[in-house]
């Protein structure tokens, strides 16, 4: 009985955790565009689980999209998203792209300054 309710609690506190840890959305295509459609402000963060960089940008990317309901934060995976990195033309992995429905208005590589993250996001909300 207590392994039983060791596990629930477990699969109970990953579950309530799994909204917090992935707060951006996984690259999908069909909500990319309707998000551009619909002329929302779109962060796109090209990642890889590997990448320092990327792991520095995260925290103010997230702290972006919680403090702003409109934006729209996609994630793309470096190592295993090629086909997104050739149509985005991205050559390297944390990579930010801001976009204003579907006019790109802001791209950056290797920035890691909050600063200048949030005005990527400030182009694409204005």
């Amino acid at each position: 009985m207590s392994r039983l309710l060791s596990r629930l609690t477990l699969l109970f506190a990953l579950i309530l955790a799994a909204p917090v840890a992935w707060s951006a959305q996984m690259w999908d295509k069909a909500a990319f565009e309707a998000a551009q459609a619909a002329g929302s402000p779109i962060l796109v963060h090209v990642t890889a689980p590997w990448c320092p960089t990327c792991k520095a940008q995260k925290p103010t990317v997230d702290k972006l999209e919680s403090s702003n309901p409109a934006l729209r934060v996609f994630t793309v995976d470096f190592d295993s998203q090629k086909d997104v990195l050739m149509m985005l033309g991205v050559k390297s992995q944390s990579t930010l792209i801001s976009y204003r429905g579907k006019a790109e208005v802001a791209r950056s590589t290797g920035v890691t300054e909050p600063a200048a993250i949030t005005g990527m996001v400030v182009k694409a909300s204005h």
